[in-house]
């Protein structure tokens, strides 16, 4: 069993309990001091609102309704206004859920009680049957608790009032998640709701649309890529591309059979399912590398996706390369809606990225973990493909895996805890299947311009006799450095950070290899914050960077000594801040949103820190060789 130690750092409570490795005693006395819901990860009043049991509302109103603006068919993406009326008496604890899928029901489920009671889930009966997806508190429009926007629903003989009744108008965005939705209007907020009113299911125009494509490099050629989407459609599908061109889809799925679940069922297999759809993949082949091509994809009978433009990576061992890097991403509303987590600094790392990519200066993208922390509310990976289709269709998305993709109790993760809610990694390597050697293998290699990549699972074992630590011997051993000058090492959980969340038996097992093969540059996530070190081995700096000419530190490689770590966990989690006493390696700590922005050449690896909000950079180096 591996144990995860932590130096002191504003981290939180959750954070930490959810991130860290702890024995099978410990782990009992965690679940037990949170009510025996740590199964479910991020614990939170909204998240938990199905376990909770559904009260009858005081007092009958009969002119209390719900209605939704949307006169049609929904669209694929869509802002629209839901408005509660006929209130008496509005309250802060009012809210508004959207609920899916189409057999949505929200009525009390007191036959699941004997099934909730073998598993020893003994929590408040009867049950929620359905979670909502999102929801907002109907506060959210100014005027509701003040009863700005009133209406008189009863008169006496004389004309005067005696039944005035307030309404409130929130909005919501609403993507095509290819089940029909339904909105219904809660009182007595989350820990004691009851339904006030329903509105009618809206479905969408077009649930089969294939939706959501991303790229992915298969090999370092630069002559072949990956596309992957989803759709409603089981049937196989095309992608159309340069100019005359096409591939049909391999099509996959999964069930909640393919989820993990422990004595508590976990949210994957429970409250937090929802169908993923068809997940197609196709490769596009004969491409030359660092070139613009086109592409669409779908079917005559499903739909077609718009015109996109993408651009394939340089092929290994050529002169450059230009890639952004980050880790911990996740999503965020686009409404006031409270999710069942929500990363912050995601849409604007996102849009950032955008811009980027749209000047035509990124060859590709790498995500180190933690993706779109779904953690089992499986609904969440639409709302994640959603966000970055802007950034992922146009150049090679490449992805390492997670804790909140992977682990999971007795599921053969390294790490026990319930931090992928029962995910185990299933719907992340359908979605973004990578060019790993197997099925839950998530580890590879790959070359574009003048880097070798190492991309392994800090949540798979890494021990010195383990499949994953031979590999990656092999892998780093076998570059040939004339080719491919640089060798940059990446993974999830970090060797270094001032903020803990290191598990030193990794560092011991692992860090050797990284000098023996004379990595270069090594890029971790899992703290969200960014930290950069000296050149670093044994948590002794062996070389430090000196001052170019133009003030930028530059570290030397030419006499080799040891790797430059970076932890790029800011990309959308709430940010970590750092303790008084930094780790005596790190050289720069920066608490702030962002992305890595990375050029390489044959001779220098430039590396900058860029604020996703002002699009300043906070930190840059270079790694030099001759």
């Amino acid at each position: 069993m591996w144990f995860t130690f932590f130096l002191s750092c504003s981290i939180s409570l959750l954070h930490h309990a959810s991130s860290s490795s702890v024995s099978p005693l410990s782990h009992t006395k965690l679940l037990d001091s949170m009510d025996g819901f740590q199964n479910y990860t991020a614990i939170s009043d909204f998240r938990l609102v199905n376990r909770r049991k559904l009260g009858a509302c005081l007092g009958k109103n009969p002119y209390r309704k719900i209605q939704v603006n949307s006169k049609s068919e929904l669209l694929d993406d869509q802002m629209i206004t839901v408005t509660v009326s006929g209130v008496l008496l509005p309250s802060k604890s009012d809210w508004v859920g959207m609920i899916t899928p189409s057999n949505a029901n929200i009525n009390a489920c007191p036959q699941n009680v004997i099934l909730y009671q073998q598993t020893g889930d003994l929590s408040a009966q009867p049950l929620l049957c359905h979670y909502p997806v999102k929801a907002q508190f109907v506060s959210n429009d100014p005027g509701y608790i003040g009863c700005k926007k009133k209406e008189c629903k009863k008169y006496d003989q004389m004309g005067k009032c005696l039944v005035t009744t307030c309404s409130a108008s929130i909005t919501f965005h609403v993507i095509n998640i290819r089940t029909d939705i339904q909105f219904v209007f809660f009182g007595a907020g989350f820990q004691t709701p009851c339904v006030l009113a329903t509105s009618e299911l809206l479905k969408f125009s077009n649930p089969k649309k294939p939706l959501y494509g991303h790229l992915s490099s298969v090999d370092s050629t630069g002559t072949s890529m990956r596309l992957t989407w989803v759709s409603g459609d089981k049937n196989p599908q095309q992608v159309q591309y340069a100019n005359g061109k096409s591939q049909t889809s391999r099509v996959t799925t999964f069930s909640q059979d393919s989820m993990c679940t422990s004595a508590l069922p976990s949210p994957a297999v429970d409250f937090g399912w929802h169908d993923p759809g068809y997940i197609h993949s196709a490769v596009m082949t004969g491409l030359k590398p660092s070139t613009r091509f086109s592409y669409r994809y779908g079917s005559n009978s499903a739909g077609w996706s718009a015109k996109i433009n993408f651009k394939t990576p340089p092929s290994g061992g050529s002169n450059e390369l230009k890639f952004l890097a980050f880790g911990d991403m996740g999503k965020a509303p686009r409404d006031a809606s409270i999710e069942h987590y929500i990363q912050p600094g995601s849409i604007a790392v996102t849009q950032a990225m955008a811009n980027e990519i749209s000047s035509g200066n990124v060859d590709s993208i790498f995500h180190i973990g933690d993706i779109s922390y779904a953690t089992g509310f499986l609904v969440e990976w639409d709302f994640f493909l959603h966000l970055i289709t802007p950034v992922a269709s146009q150049v090679s998305y490449m992805t390492a895996i997670g804790n909140h993709e992977r682990d999971y109790v007795s599921s053969g993760s390294l790490y026990i805890t319930p931090d992928s809610g029962g995910e185990c990694g299933v719907p992340y390597e359908s979605y973004f299947p990578m060019p790993t050697p197997a099925k839950d293998k998530p580890w590879y290699s790959i070359e574009q311009g003048s880097v070798h990549f190492v991309v392994i699972s800090t949540e798979h074992d890494w021990s010195r006799n383990s499949e994953q630590y031979q590999w990656m011997s092999r892998d780093m051993a076998s570059v040939d450095r004339s080719r491919t000058p640089w060798l940059i090492f990446t993974g999830h959980r970090p060797m270094y950070s001032s903020c803990g969340s290191v598990d030193i038996r990794f560092l011991l097992a692992v860090e050797p290899l990284l000098v023996a093969n004379k990595v270069d540059l090594v890029m971790f996530g899992h703290v969200h914050n960014y930290e950069r070190t000296c050149a670093v081995y044994k948590s002794k700096c062996l070389a430090m960077p000196k001052k170019g000419a133009d003030g930028v530190d530059t570290y030397d490689n030419s006499n080799y000594q040891a790797p430059v770590h970076t932890i790029i966990g800011m990309a959308g989690f709430r940010l970590d801040g750092f303790p008084p006493k930094p780790g005596s390696w790190s050289l720069s700590r920066i608490s702030e949103f962002g992305y890595a922005r990375v050029h390489a050449t044959k001779t220098q690896l430039n590396f900058e820190f860029v604020n996703a909000y002002t699009k300043k950079i906070e930190d840059r180096f270079r790694i030099i060789k001759s």
